[in-house]
């Protein structure tokens, strides 16, 4: 068993610190944040993560995982230390690094022994020399090191799942044994381990994300083209699916992609193409088509509603980005409201877990209690979040709480036909029954 450093305690740096103490190692995470920190001493998760908070309590208990904010204590005996900060947006598109290099120095202030450092923030191709020169600068010159990169494929909603049964993992140093190491590190999980360059490591992270980006972003193209000639694409995606060369997955029609890696990830790739001299046409279009997604939405509201949304009521089911996460971050519910709130409607919403952050997004919405006190007096109602609770809910008393039975369903979790025979005016995304003006 090996003695872990993870700095940072965000959704990367929690699920990595809680899930390797899992597996046996002692693990020190550092967290900078004195309201943060307090919360995660006491056992707490900061984030909802399914499963997470349990494995958190259990090894706190076992004395494998603790909290700290001193690098020196967390650093003194670890071999291995994990960079897992965020890398946000910034104004001009790229991958904000200054966490990522005051991680970096700090790490080469208190560094005392061999270590292995490991980037396993989403960083852009070439931030593990970086990381490398800044560890050097403030490192005693006898210290040994080694930079790893080992992008993480965790999806918010199962991070822990996808923790303990990897696809892949992904190794990328300019020193093979220090990567060997790694690999080591993640016997435990039975995956695949690709070894490989430092730099083809953080391309691997930015391509797999920009490739699902596209997919859902093709899918929503189609979508609008099925509306138009009256194709159903619900059916076009499972026909699409069955051939193994394509298979089914992220070919869901909808209000588009969200979260904290695809926004960010599509346009630090697209930024640093475009820094490199090329073209990132398609990388472009991804984007697009992804916001013309969450406008086409608000549209349709239009056109139901009328143009005139002023005083209007309407109900929003689902804040989050995605089931089974309370995160915020570049969630299609976020544009959608704004959108109506600059129209002059009055909205009402309900998410069973990102209430509270989405207050912090959307401050002038009415949050509710439940699904059904969302229906009270609305003049629609629109499906944003598809979480399990919203499958299988009593529609008779919804439609009986609504002042219209509008149903738009920007995931397409409802039947169409199930829908008008209960008595609702029901629109879907690509589901053949929406037809706007032409040039609209």
């Amino acid at each position: 068993m090996r003695n872990i450093c993870v700095v940072g305690t965000g959704y990367v740096g929690l699920t990595t610190g809680v899930c390797f103490s899992d597996l046996g190692n002692t693990v020190n995470c550092i967290e900078i944040n004195p309201e943060k920190l307090e919360l995660l001493r006491s056992g707490k998760s900061p984030i909802y993560e399914p499963g997470l908070s349990e494995l958190q309590e259990r090894n706190m208990r076992s004395g494998r995982l603790r909290f700290t904010d001193d690098y020196a204590f967390a650093m003194a005996e670890a071999s291995l230390i994990f960079i897992t900060v965020g890398t946000p947006m910034g104004d001009d598109g790229a991958a904000d690094l200054s966490q990522v290099k005051a991680a970096a120095r700090s790490i080469g202030q208190h560094l005392t022994r061999r270590a292995i450092i490991i980037d396993k923030s989403t960083v852009p191709v070439g931030t593990g020399d970086m990381v490398g020169t800044i560890i050097a600068e403030h490192a005693r010159p006898d210290i040994e090191f080694a930079v790893v990169s080992n992008p993480e494929f965790l999806r918010e909603g199962s991070a822990v799942s996808d923790f303990f049964h990897p696809d892949r993992i992904v190794l990328g140093s300019t020193n093979r044994a220090a990567a060997e190491e790694v690999a080591e590190l993640h016997e435990p999980l039975g995956a695949q381990v690709i070894i490989t360059d430092l730099r083809t490591a953080e391309m691997i992270k930015y391509a797999s994300n920009a490739f699902l980006a596209t997919r859902i972003s093709f899918i929503n193209e189609i979508a609008q083209i099925c509306e138009r000639l009256g194709a159903d694409v619900k059916e076009v995606a499972r026909g699409m699916g069955a051939d193994k060369r394509i298979g089914p997955h992220f070919l869901d029609a909808g209000i588009g992609y969200g979260g904290s890696c695809f926004p960010k990830d599509v346009l630090a790739l697209h930024h640093m193409a475009a820094s490199a001299g090329c073209h990132p046409q398609l990388l472009q279009a991804v984007m697009d088509i992804n916001q013309d997604a969450r406008n086409r939405f608000v549209t349709k509201l239009r056109k139901l509603l009328g143009e005139d949304l002023n005083g209007r009521m309407i109900g929003v089911l689902g804040l989050s980005f995605k089931p089974n996460t309370d995160d915020m971050r570049e969630a299609p519910s976020v544009d959608i409201i704004r959108a109506l709130q600059h129209a002059g409607a009055r909205v009402k919403a309900y998410d069973p877990v990102a209430i509270e952050r989405a207050a912090e997004y959307i401050p002038e919405v009415t949050f509710c209690a439940t699904a059904y006190d969302v229906a009270k007096e609305a003049d629609a109602l629109l499906l944003i979040t598809e979480w399990n609770e919203f499958k299988q809910l009593n529609w008779e008393k919804i439609k009986s709480f609504m002042r219209t039975p509008n149903i738009l369903d920007g995931r397409n979790l409802y039947d169409p036909e199930e829908m008008r025979e209960r008595g609702f005016t029901y629109w879907g995304v690509g589901r053949g029954n929406y037809q706007p003006t032409v040039g609209e």
